[in-house]
């Protein structure tokens, strides 16, 4: 555990950027201007973390899904029923959303 006095450093690799330019609705740009002040950020910091947040959650939806697809190949070449393996990964979507 870190004493109080001892300072933490973050190390953080740069990572390659790449500048892109896209169209924004004037309103919505006005939006996003006005929820990035309330936040104290800049606007190019809360674009990056939208971006982020939803890479993020479509990187994982994109997982799940082949985890399940994995899941029904495996189970199809054990059991025979088309309706139980498809029952079966059903269950195990209403399990995960809970």
């Amino acid at each position: 555990m870190n004493k109080p006095e001892e300072e933490l450093e973050l190390h953080l690799k740069p990572r390659t950027t790449e500048t892109v330019s896209i169209k924004i609705p004037t309103e919505a740009l006005e939006s996003l201007k006005k929820v990035a002040a309330n936040r104290d950020m800049t606007l190019e910091a809360l674009l990056k973390f939208y971006i982020g947040q939803s890479l993020r959650q479509d990187l994982a939806k994109l997982f799940s899904e082949r985890v399940l697809e994995s899941t029904a190949e495996v189970l199809a070449r054990h059991i025979e029923s088309k309706e139980e393996i498809l029952t079966i990964i059903q269950e195990i979507q209403a399990e995960a959303t809970l």
